[in-house]
């Protein structure tokens, strides 16, 4: 179907070579980034906060003044630690994370590969805490720290997450820690351009996946880019459409802004304009973003570490992206 349809030939197609494809699932950590060696220091600071009585507070906001901003008085933490709500978050964190012992290990594999990749990053200390389910900062990364919201990683279906839309929810798993950490690290190095081209997006995107990606070595594409398997499927089965569609309508080099809520912000699914719309995966604007970095990575010997400081002209004239079929 042409005039910016997706056919449905392309469909079938693609879950085909998907089915073929996913019988070669034989991935593992190349040996010269297993070899490396990480030990990770994971404070629960969580179970101290949840276990904390008036009288020690003091000696715990001492020990942990970064996690008590000055601007709020003893008296507030005070409160805090007593609250019902607080203490369901304590409770149900505990049910959740009985110990970190799987996400640490994932954990150890993602600084591994960034070891590897950046040898001069300090490898931080991971504190682990209730958030007060903040979804929109899961985890901050610093040169020297890592602190993760255990709350916010519940599982999809959770009660904490009633009237939070569902395109958020359904990544509030456990097994998206190190992603989300993947990202916080990424986005230190891939810089926006400052152009509002659409094209500017979606190499940025397109950057910051594909260094996840690398760091990432045992995990499906789909958790990458924050997608359930289905949605990737859809994304890969409609590849070539979906570019023909950005490119007969002319979309690559606009710079209207609406651009950005219909294929590249969090939706609940991408915008044609089309009679299928509720049933494409959001955020495609990433996705094509992200297969043309691929495609420049794969036509240019260049180092990883190289990548963020390219241009999006350069990627996109260099990839000579053609979309699988």
């Amino acid at each position: 179907m042409k005039n910016g349809g997706l056919s449905v030939f392309s469909i079938f197609l693609g879950v085909f070579l998907i089915l073929m494809l996913g019988c070669e699932n034989d991935v593992k950590i190349p040996d010269e980034i297993s070899e490396i060696s990480v030990s990770l220091s994971v404070d629960r600071f969580d179970r101290a906060f949840a276990q904390v009585d008036s009288a020690s507070l003091p000696d715990l906001i001492q020990e942990y003044p970064y996690l008590f901003p000055g601007n709020y008085p003893e008296g507030f933490w005070q409160e805090k630690i007593k609250d019902t709500i607080q203490l369901e978050l304590n409770t149900e964190v505990a049910k959740a994370f009985p110990d970190f012992d799987a996400e640490t290990l994932a954990l150890e594999n993602l600084f591994k590969h960034i070891a590897f990749y950046y040898p001069k990053t300090p490898i931080p200390e991971v504190v682990t805490v209730t958030s007060d389910v903040s979804f929109r900062t899961p985890v901050i990364l610093t040169d020297s720290l890592l602190i993760i919201g255990l709350d916010n990683y519940l599982g999809p279906d959770h009660h904490f997450y009633t009237g939070i839309q569902k395109f958020y929810a359904q990544n509030f798993r456990k097994e998206q820690i190190d992603v989300d950490v993947a990202n916080a690290f990424a986005v230190k190095w891939v810089k926006r351009e400052g152009n509002r081209r659409f094209l500017d997006e979606m190499i940025y995107h397109g950057k910051r996946l594909y260094l996840m990606e690398r760091l990432l070595t045992l995990k499906d594409k789909n958790e990458i880019i924050d997608y359930t398997p289905e949605q990737y499927d859809w994304a890969m089965a409609n590849e070539t459409d979906i570019w023909t569609y950005f490119v007969e309508n002319k979309l690559l080099f606009d710079t209207d802004s609406k651009l950005l809520s219909r294929f590249i912000n969090p939706a609940p699914f991408s915008k044609f304009y089309l009679e299928f719309d509720n049933d494409s995966p959001p955020r495609l604007g990433r996705y094509i973003g992200w297969q043309i970095v691929k495609a420049y990575m794969d036509r240019n010997n260049i180092p990883l570490q190289m990548l963020p400081a390219k241009s999006a002209d350069e990627i996109f004239k260099e990839a000579n992206y053609k979309p699988r079929r």
